[in-house]
């Protein structure tokens, strides 16, 4: 069935199937071209009418039937992308100020230009929860960071290096894991991206590219960032405390920022939290800069 509808969605979208009326227009304009072209009408008539005596068109007949059910496809997926109780796969605290819903959607796609340790966030509670996930053509993606966190790596799938079928590889990795994270290594052309959207949507898989990834429904950026730990040319780095954005596709969604460590002293990605800290005159306020445990810890960046 899977096979059925990956033709079926590839003839749609390099037009290879038209409407029913748009073959009858077409045939009824090749007949009137043959009758004004044409002398002898009465043999070529008698041919055509012979023709017709033979049965229909079965190319135009499987052709209509394709058509009904690719409209059809189009009417479920108009309705589950627009129920408000879409699922959400599970998705790291730290995220959620960051995403639509506060969760990775179900047949989702989102870009992380930049940033490994930010993608990989986005696969680690899927991850604890169970799921299986799938890394293709990132030989940076270390197993020591992924484990440091909390990513389940007798459940990852890695595929470092796909060559020019990255697009075939994350498509077959979008059949067995509900989260893949892939990294462009060509050109997307529309055509693929709605195949590959599809498959997700069947599958209640979510899409994360390592780069740009065209019509993401959410793109998230680092947009600024900062280092602790070294002091008056000394120390160690502990921490990188992080501005993240977040926007939609196409103003889907107005532009949303929130502040994380990416990563924490510890080796983990979360949310920076407020604490008191006391101001001069007695008053008090806030800081964001949490309680700092300094630990060896894997670092991507």
């Amino acid at each position: 069935m899977s096979d059925a509808v990956d033709i079926i969605e590839h003839m749609f979208e390099y037009e290879g199937m038209q409407t029913a009326a748009a073959l009858l227009t077409t045939d009824s304009d090749r007949g009137d071209r043959g009758d004004r072209s044409g002398r002898g009408g009465p043999a070529r008539g008698r041919a055509g009418h012979a023709g017709g005596l033979r049965g229909s068109d079965p190319l135009g007949d499987a052709r209509a039937a394709l058509e009904r059910i690719t409209t059809l496809r189009s009417r479920v997926s108009d309705m589950e992308s627009t129920r408000v109780d879409t699922a959400g796969l599970p998705t790291a605290p730290a995220l959620a100020p960051l995403l639509p819903g506060g969760a990775i959607r179900a047949g989702g796609t989102y870009a992380v230009p930049e940033s490994v340790l930010l993608a990989m966030t986005m696969l680690q509670a899927a991850s604890a929860a169970g799921a299986w996930c799938a890394v293709v053509g990132v030989p940076s993606f270390g197993v020591e960071a992924a484990a440091a966190a909390g990513i389940d790596l007798e459940r990852l799938v890695l595929v470092p290096d796909p060559g020019d079928q990255w697009l075939a590889v994350t498509a077959a990795m979008a059949d067995v894991a509900q989260v893949v994270l892939t990294r462009p290594l060509g050109r997307v052309v529309p055509g693929d991206v709605a195949r590959l959207s599809a498959r997700l949507r069947q599958r209640g898989g979510a899409l994360v590219a390592l780069g740009s990834w065209p019509g993401a429904d959410v793109t998230l950026r680092v947009t600024s960032s900062t280092w602790s730990g070294i002091g008056q040319g000394h120390g160690h780095l502990t921490e990188r405390r992080a501005t993240v954005t977040a926007t939609g596709r196409a103003g889907a969604m107005r532009p949303v920022s929130t502040e994380m460590l990416l990563p924490a002293a510890d080796g983990a990605v979360r949310a920076a939290v407020t604490a008191p800290v006391a101001l001069p005159g007695g008053g008090s306020g806030v800081s964001l800069v949490p309680d700092r445990t300094l630990q060896p810890v894997a670092v991507a960046s």
